[in-house]
């Protein structure tokens, strides 16, 4: 079991041009073949690194991770969907993954490789009826980004801009079977246990189903942007359900840049510090006010502009809290409720942290670190004004989970530790944190949702 390894092994999305695409594998022995072979080069590269080994002293692992990492990010990158979508999760990772999978699968986020124009232009004859240049005034022939479930092209009609989201073919109907084949992958890495992923699997898996289904994107979309519109600094795009379809969205093309081109240009502190306080109002406004939450806070979800304001342009993933579990989970950003170490203890077995089967070790080991997690993760919840660009709160979340993954103890404990629920919850937190450091931004954090919500 590792918690941690597991929650930060779900997150991420980006994405720029590269070589095109003409043709994806869609069918399950396809696609099987495709990961047995890049098994067989992984394979390889073990066999090559020992050898060399048993030649030359001092040897470490480093070539080996590349290489390993290489073979397996072309096979993704080729693959797309659920497989892609793995590498893009593993990508946020904080130290568990090797420095060179880390490098390799960030390029999920910028650089998975396009479709080519016929493709999407028959993607838009099958679900559309019409082609993309008898839809719009203007289409742009390759895809201004490409992500791993889909791509997007910049269109113009009627003297409005707009940006057109077309879903890779084969994606919604090879997740299951990718996860599948992707677990032992995730096992290796990770050394995951089966009882964390299977417990886990089903939550991520009916995610990533939504992720697929555009028809429901949209509905969240509008609904989601109409209920936060009032929210200072946060503005969202308008959608045309006429021109989307179940694989294509039709958004307005919101202005600006995305974070790493935003921050490129040096921005004040006071507009980082503005956008900072206007992302954690939205997330802080969608828990405790709407009880749904974008569950998916990485970077290129957003569109960043010079003026402090943030464009929210994917609801693709979407994670409703039930009443039961908000109640529960959320007491733990009471102060009083968390320093009360027998309400505490009962809040770890109410969430599944500990389990009633537990050896007295188990219980010792595992209360003592979520403890730890608690009070580290918990700091910015505990303050009026948090400061994100604290470089050693992020060194001690680092080495905390260091810890945990280094633990041979915890490596032998074969129970899943945490409600299914908090899965996406987690990840959100992280995601969030993980951009209000990039952006260095000091950030009012008692809760005001209240105030935000009249």
């Amino acid at each position: 079991m590792d918690l941690t390894r597991f929650l930060i092994w779900l997150n991420s999305i980006y994405s720029i041009n590269m070589k095109e695409q003409n043709s994806i594998p869609t069918g399950k022995v396809q696609r099987a073949g495709k990961f047995i072979k890049t098994g067989a080069k992984i394979g390889g590269n073990f066999v090559k690194h020992y050898t060399k080994r048993m030649f030359v002293e001092g040897i470490d692992k480093s070539t080996l991770h590349e290489e390993n990492a290489k073979d397996i990010y072309e096979s993704l990158s080729h693959l797309k969907g659920g497989a892609l979508k793995v590498a893009q999760m593993m990508s946020l990772d904080q130290g568990i993954l090797p420095k060179a999978y880390q490098e390799k699968f960030m390029q999920a986020q910028y650089s998975a490789p396009p479709l080519s124009l016929p493709l999407v232009t028959k993607t838009f004859h099958n679900l559309l009826g019409k082609g993309p240049f008898e839809l719009y005034d203007s289409f742009t022939r390759t895809a201004v980004n490409a992500a791993s479930i889909g791509q997007v092209h910049q269109a113009t009609l009627d003297g409005k801009k707009l940006a057109v989201k077309i879903q890779y073919p084969g994606v919604a109907e090879s997740l299951k079977s990718d996860l599948k084949i992707v677990k032992p992958f995730a096992k290796l890495l990770f050394n995951v246990s089966d009882a964390d992923i299977d417990y886990y699997m089903t939550e991520v898996q009916d995610k990533l189903f939504e992720e697929t289904d555009y028809d429901l994107e949209v509905k969240r979309s509008i609904e989601i942007s109409s209920l936060c519109k009032q929210l200072p600094n946060i503005i969202f795009p308008r959608y045309y359900p006429e021109l989307s379809s179940k694989r294509i969205i039709t958004m307005d093309w919101m202005e600006g840049l995305h974070l790493n081109e935003f921050l490129s240009t040096n921005p004040t502190q006071k507009i980082r510090n503005k956008i900072g306080q206007a992302l954690w109002n939205f997330y802080d406004y969608q828990v405790h006010v709407l009880r749904m939450v974008h569950a998916d806070a990485h970077p290129g979800n957003y569109i960043f502009s010079a003026d402090g304001t943030v464009a929210v342009i994917d609801f693709g993933c979407v994670k409703e809290i039930s009443e039961d579990f908000y109640n529960n989970y959320f007491r733990i950003h009471d102060y009083n409720f968390a320093s009360d170490p027998l309400k505490f203890n009962q809040w770890l077995y109410d969430l599944s942290f500990l389990n009633k089967n537990d050896s007295a070790r188990e219980k010792e080991l595992f209360s003592g670190l979520f403890r730890e997690m608690v009070d580290l993760l918990g700091k910015p919840f505990f303050e009026d004004e948090f400061d994100f660009g604290n470089d050693e709160f992020f060194k001690d979340i680092y080495e905390l989970g260091l810890k945990i993954s280094s633990s041979k103890e915890v490596k032998k404990s074969n129970a899943a530790r945490g409600a299914r629920d908090g899965l996406y919850i987690n990840r959100t937190y992280f995601g969030l944190y993980h951009i209000l450091n990039s952006l260095r931004a000091k950030v009012f954090t008692k809760s005001n949702t209240f105030a935000l919500a009249g």
